[in-house]
């Protein structure tokens, strides 16, 4: 098979073309190069500053969008034209064919390139027209569909660009579907996950910042995105959960609570008398009511039970604050009352403790939670 030189290509083309085409597509070159500078240099600086001018963002969005895209597409149109004041021969090495088809398949990724542009516009619009109804749905329904956008902008762009390369999309569709199957077996995962994704945008079990909690993952939500979600741990790493297994999964949002409990059991010797306990019981009533870290909705204080070596006491309320170093510092202060009030009655805490006894002797030692002179047992 005989090849042709890329030399005696250019040889037969210019041997072809009269210097009067030559001189009319070199000022048709100029021309588009004087009307990308006036556009650069004036019309898209106008754009901006009246952008500028105005209080909404959408318009400083839409011309950062297309300026680019719009210099790109009159350099691409004014090439083309200058190549057809060539007039170029279509035979026998197709030329005019290959100039059409080139500047149908770069006009098309401009094109594409332009809406992919405009897609963070449409991301702004989404956010801006969720804020309005629910904010927590726009901070995690606007980039789902921001990348929804931007996916479908590169399939069409996809199929454009194989339009224009003279194949036929329906036969490339067709043979997509003849092997829709397989597809539909590998991408199952991916699938669940979508699904997933899309019951939890209508549950809203949680939302981005959310301290949530299941399984051994415990941390802050940090992203969520079509097929997963990310989750800042305390350990500061990042575990990426498939969404499929969040919508099967049991979880615990922390960060929903509108206030935090506090549940706890306090424990006096048995030497303790009846007044005491109730003057005890009275005074850490009193610590939880006039603390402003404590919800004073519902609290519980009583002398609950007789433990094996210990009184005990039983303590619940709530603080007001959910946030971990505010109750903290709230159930640290009542702490410390609840120490100052146990001493003030002159009573001690308990601890667990064995009493010995041999025979119907005495016992010869003693740990127990009282005092060593009296052992409550006699």
């Amino acid at each position: 098979m005989n090849t042709i030189e890329p030399a005696v290509i250019i040889d037969n083309i210019i041997g072809n073309v009269a210097w009067n085409k030559v001189l009319a597509s070199f000022f048709v070159l100029l021309f588009t190069l004087f009307v990308r500078k006036l556009f650069d240099r004036y019309l898209r600086r106008l754009m901006e500053t009246l952008a500028q001018k105005t209080t909404s963002q959408y318009d400083d969005l839409l011309v950062d969008a297309i300026s680019k895209p719009i210099s790109a597409i009159i350099i691409t149109i004014g090439t083309y034209y200058a190549l057809l004041m060539l007039q170029l021969p279509n035979a026998p090495y197709n030329i005019r064919s290959f100039v059409d088809s080139t500047f149908r398949i770069a006009v098309s990724v401009l094109v594409i390139w332009m809406l992919y542009r405009l897609s963070n516009l449409l991301a702004r619009f989404m956010t801006g027209l969720f804020s309005r109804a629910d904010r927590e749905m726009a901070s995690q329904f606007a980039p789902l569909i921001t990348q929804a956008v931007k996916v479908t902008i590169l399939a069409v762009g996809i199929l454009l660009v194989i339009q224009n390369l003279g194949y036929s999309v329906g036969s490339v569709l067709t043979g997509l579907g003849i092997g829709g199957l397989a597809v539909a077996l590998a991408a199952q995962d991916t699938l669940a996950n979508l699904f997933g994704t899309l019951v939890m945008l209508v549950d809203r079990p949680f939302q981005i910042g959310d301290w949530v909690q299941f399984k051994d993952i415990d941390g802050n939500v940090e992203s969520i995105g079509f097929r997963s979600t990310k989750v800042r741990t305390w350990s500061k790493s990042v575990k990426i959960v498939p969404n499929k297994l969040l919508t099967s999964e049991i979880i615990e949002n922390w960060s929903k609570m509108p206030k935090r409990r506090v549940k706890m059991t306090i424990g006096v010797t048995y030497s303790s008398t009846p007044d005491k306990i109730v003057a005890l019981r009275d005074s850490m009533e009193q610590i939880l009511r006039d603390d402003s870290g404590v919800d004073p909705d519902y609290m519980l204080v009583y002398f609950n039970d007789f433990g094996p070596s210990s009184l005990e006491l039983f303590v619940y309320y709530f603080t007001r604050s959910t946030v971990w170093k505010e109750y903290l510092e709230t159930r640290q202060r009542i702490n410390l009352k609840f120490l100052r009030a146990v001493e003030e009655l002159g009573l001690s805490f308990a601890f667990p403790s064995q009493t010995l006894y041999f025979g119907d002797k005495l016992p010869i030692h003693s740990q127990d939670s009282d005092s060593p002179d009296d052992h409550g047992l006699k």
